[in-house]
């Protein structure tokens, strides 16, 4: 079917209110929905937090009877089974919808292609592709989990000019400067889950949440990778534990640090491993969990790119240089040195005053 040249301006509409809850609506993606009708929007929705209700159902009760011969623009296939709510598909049909414009095909054996036949079998126009690239990559997450069972992996990387991951010859706390840490804060509250070692609690007693102005309600769930169980009680993240869905994955069977842990409002997951590639099919296995932040600290690092598990890196640098004591260097990490990884491409690059942010995005396989 021939796209019309206001698709792509509503479309862009529906992908901007995808992205509103990314992060938040895990196991299910954020979908972004729009209906327009005689040149002006008449509804729109995005997937509400914990996966319900779907964009759909939202921007089609906003829209109401104005719906009725309208054209529906949604970034992602409106499924077409019965799961906890009712199929999209079917109120798109009930609402009189006569034109479904859609970005990317749900990859779910349960949707893949069902939605588009039902729509086009009730005589609905059906227009897909519209604003592909970009819905692919808002709900990579979600595409990676379904065709992997593993979720979407960025690492997070903080370095001086040259490399060091280390602050103990720049004689302050943090390597990067506050605009590019307040920058770290809102990719934060774009993914399901941060994840660090227990290393990096037990050396900086860390948060890991959200604390930027506007965002502190999108704090990600946070994963401590801790084998022994060796997190404090005192420690910030067990003291927060009622605020923030904190999760330990262990491979530990203490009973007593267990009940502790969960009475302070902590879930464990108990592991038969503590390599990171099955935490993270846990992960999703388990949680639902299908886009994780990996922040640190070295080790984790390290184990993310020595396994090939990162699919984006995120890569900010201060303008400091680190002394020659310093340590952890990237090339550490087994990355080839800067600017270029073996496996990756540079995708973008962002400069701040004090430093510069490179994004690298894996390559596809051959």
């Amino acid at each position: 079917m021939p796209i019309r040249p206001a698709d792509l301006q509503y479309m862009e509409v529906a992908l901007n209110l995808s992205l509103s809850n990314l992060g938040h609506t895990w196991p299910n993606p954020c979908v972004g929905c729009v209906i327009a009708r005689d040149n002006q929007i008449v509804g729109r929705g995005a997937t509400a937090p914990g996966g319900r209700p779907h964009a759909e159902t939202i921007a089609l009760a906003k829209a109401g009877a104005a719906a009725q011969g309208a054209t529906a623009y949604v970034t992602l296939e409106p499924c077409s089974h019965h799961g906890k709510t009712p199929p999209c598909v079917d109120a798109l049909i009930a609402s009189g919808i006569k034109r479904v414009v859609i970005a990317a095909v749900d990859p779910d054996p349960r949707v893949v292609g069902q939605g588009i036949a039902r729509l086009k079998q009730a005589g609905i126009e059906v227009v897909v592709g519209v604003g592909e690239a970009e819905a692919s990559n808002i709900h990579a997450g979600f595409f990676k989990a379904v065709r992997t069972g593993m979720p979407l992996v960025t690492l997070k990387l903080a370095t001086t000019r040259n490399g060091f991951l280390d602050t103990s010859t720049l004689g302050r706390r943090w390597i990067t400067s506050q605009t590019a840490r307040d920058h770290t804060h809102f990719l934060r509250a774009q993914y399901d889950a941060i994840l660090v070692g227990i290393g990096t609690v037990l050396a900086d007693d860390p948060m890991l949440n959200v604390r930027l102005p506007g965002y502190k309600h999108r704090s990600p769930v946070r994963v401590i990778i801790d084998s022994q169980l060796r997190l404090p009680p005192e420690s910030n993240i067990v003291k927060t534990a009622h605020d923030y869905k904190t999760l330990i994955v262990t491979v530990s069977k203490d009973s007593t640090k267990i009940k502790s842990l969960r009475e302070a409002g902590v879930d464990i997951l108990e592991s038969d491993s503590m390599e990171l590639a099955w935490i993270l099919v846990q992960l999703y296995r388990d949680a639902g969990i299908t886009r994780v932040l990996v922040e640190g600290g070295f080790e984790v690092a390290k184990s993310t790119m020595g396994n090939g598990l990162a699919d984006r890196i995120y890569w900010y640098r201060n303008h400091l240089a680190a002394g020659a004591k310093a340590r952890f260097n990237v090339q550490d990490l087994g990355l080839e040195p800067q600017p270029y990884f073996l496996d990756y491409a540079l995708d973008s690059v962002k400069r701040f005053p004090c430093d510069e942010l490179s994004l690298y995005k894996k390559l596809p396989s051959p």
